[in-house]
């Protein structure tokens, strides 16, 4: 056909975060941040201050059942102070992930009516969960305080250089793991029930219900493989000098997490484009 045109345009890289198109879309990245912070406590009695009370009463459980009535040891740190340290960790976590994965389902209406990188959704999620770590984190330095008298002794320069590294190894390996269940729930969307109930199970074999060096023999291997195993456990030792605390477990978690967030995020490129009409 005369005055006909060919474009050829090179196939994408299978892993490509196109840095230059998410700063230009930053604002849009704020508003949606802004909006998941609104929207989870639009319409409640207590509002913002579940943020609070949420954490809160699950240590006040944990203390209760774990610490007097099966009495768990908490490797010699006030049952408080283990409790919620391993809850602020796992929820972060287990939040990320699950708002992720369903990422597809709540968006497909955005999703189908304007252009923009798919993938700052994820991210929202991740930096509005991120601030609620904040508040969580300023809770459990007011309870540190209240337990300043007890034997334990905080290492301030270990915080600063490792408490970070953990938070973003969270982030990665909640988001990654969250865009392959999203994924996957397009064509199987009774996962998104069986991820919820596995959650709650694997949390009760991790290190934030005992200390590792409390576990049986025989299960350390298997508990170690989860990564958030080391994690919780290096988050203890950097804030209360507990806890175990070795470079190579600690490499293998940071090495899951940046692994299941490069899977996620090839697989979330793939899908985006095409899920729409499986929704």
């Amino acid at each position: 056909m005369r005055g006909s045109e060919w474009r050829i345009i090179p196939q994408e890289p299978i892993f490509t975060l196109k840095l230059r198109e998410l700063f230009q879309f930053r604002y849009l990245l704020s508003q949606l941040v802004y909006r998941d912070l609104i929207a989870s406590y639009k319409q409640t009695i207590l509002g913002p201050a579940w943020l609070i009370v949420h954490p809160l009463i699950t240590t006040l459980t944990f203390t209760v059942v774990f610490g007097k009535i099966v009495k768990i040891s908490t490797d010699g740190l006030p049952q408080p102070l283990f409790y919620l340290s391993g809850i602020i960790c796992w929820n972060y976590f287990s939040e990320c992930l699950i708002r992720t994965s369903t990422v597809f389902k709540d968006n497909a209406n955005i999703f189908g009516k304007v252009y923009f990188p798919r993938i700052i959704v994820p991210i929202s999620l991740a930096v509005s969960m991120f601030f609620r770590l904040v508040i969580h984190m300023l809770l459990l330095f007011f309870v540190m305080i209240f337990y300043s008298n007890q034997h334990y002794n905080p290492n301030i320069l270990t915080s600063i250089a490792i408490i970070p590294l953990l938070i973003i190894s969270i982030a990665l390996l909640g988001v990654g793991l969250g865009l392959v269940i999203a994924c996957l729930t397009i064509k199987y969307k009774d996962l998104n029930f069986v991820i919820v109930f596995s959650l709650q199970l694997t949390m009760y074999t991790t290190t934030v219900i005992f200390p590792l060096n409390s576990a049986p023999k025989n299960m350390v291997s298997l508990i170690r493989a989860n990564p958030m195993t080391m994690i919780i456990e290096s988050f203890r030792h950097a804030l209360f000098n507990k806890g175990d605390f070795e470079i190579v477990p600690l490499c293998y978690s940071l090495t899951c997490g940046l692994l299941f967030f490069c899977i996620g995020f090839i697989a979330f490129n793939r899908i985006e484009k095409t899920f729409i009409d499986s929704i």
